[in-house]
């Protein structure tokens, strides 16, 4: 793990390293967000946290190719045209 010593400015801001910043992809202007975890601040790209949000989804519909969106909503038609 890198680490810098930073400093946090009177209104609150703090810069982040261009290489830290090229590392994770992250451009002039990107979105991240930022995690409170006990007493550390985590940074993350949105890149990374949609990355993560779709491997944890993979993992959940245990890799069903038809567990989609619109595959749910098709079987949600269908039940309610049966009532």
């Amino acid at each position: 793990m890198n680490a810098i010593h930073g400093r946090v400015s009177k209104s609150g801001r703090i810069s982040l390293p261009a290489d830290f910043r090229k590392a994770v992809g992250l451009g002039h202007g990107g979105d991240v967000v930022v995690e409170l975890n006990g007493n550390e601040i985590r940074i993350k790209t949105i890149d990374e946290v949609v990355s993560r949000a779709q491997t944890l989804t993979r993992h959940l519909l245990g890799g069903k190719p038809s567990a989609s969106v619109d595959a749910f909503l098709a079987e949600r038609r269908r039940d309610a045209s049966k009532e």
